[in-house]
Formats: structure tokens, C-alpha cells, sequence
């Protein structure tokens, strides 16, 4: 995982989101996709450097956020701007994709 990418607890969240463009990855270690989506996010996670801030939510570890956000898929993409969620994806997408999906946060 890339260090570009930033693990959050529930107690985190707001306060890392609240402004800016943020990519919100919610993933769950059992959940063979999202280690399909993980690598992806990864390199994203390069291109959009000071662009956009990325972060991951373990699921099973951050239920309240998971919830607040109604994750019941994963993974799941939320793209986020000033705190509110602006857009999401569920499941994988090719890197084309997750890219023109990002553009709007821009």
C-alpha cells in the first residue's frame, strides 16, 4: 500500500475530509476486489498528488463511518469535496475510468 494513501478511524474522518478533494477507499481485508482496486488507487493516489488527498476505511473497523456513508458494497470509491460526498463508485473499474470519475473533483 502506498503511503500516499492514508488509513482512517472513525474518531479521524471529519476532520480529514472537511476540505478539499478527497478519495474515501472503503475496504475490508476479506474482500478480493478491493485488493483488485488497491493498486489502482495506489498509483491514482500518485498521479493526483496535492490534487486530491486519498484515504482508506476498514469497514470492519470504522463501522460508524461506514455507515453514515450507507457503504454496504466494496469496495467502494466516495469521492469527496468540502466534507460532501460528490460522487461514488462500487466495485472495479478500469484506471481510464477511476480517473474521468476523479476529474470531478477537480
Amino acid at each position: 500500500m502506498s503511503d500516499l494513501v492514508k488509513p482512517l478511524s472513525d474518531a479521524e474522518f471529519a476532520g480529514t475530509v472537511a476540505s478539499g478533494a478527497t478519495l474515501v477507499d472503503f475496504w475490508a481485508p476479506w474482500c478480493a476486489p478491493c485488493r483488485e482496486v488497491s493498486p489502482l488507487v495506489d498509483q491514482l493516489a500518485e498521479q493526483f498528488k496535492g490534487r486530491i488527498a486519498f484515504v482508506r476505511v476498514n469497514v470492519d473497523d470504522n463501522p460508524k463511518t461506514s455507515e453514515a456513508y450507507d457503504i454496504l458494497s466494496m469496495p467502494t470509491l466516495l469521492l469527496m469535496k468540502d466534507g460532501k460526498p460528490l460522487d461514488r463508485v462500487i466495485g472495479t473499474l478500469p484506471k481510464a475510468q477511476l480517473e474521468t470519475f476523479l476529474q470531478q473533483a477537480l
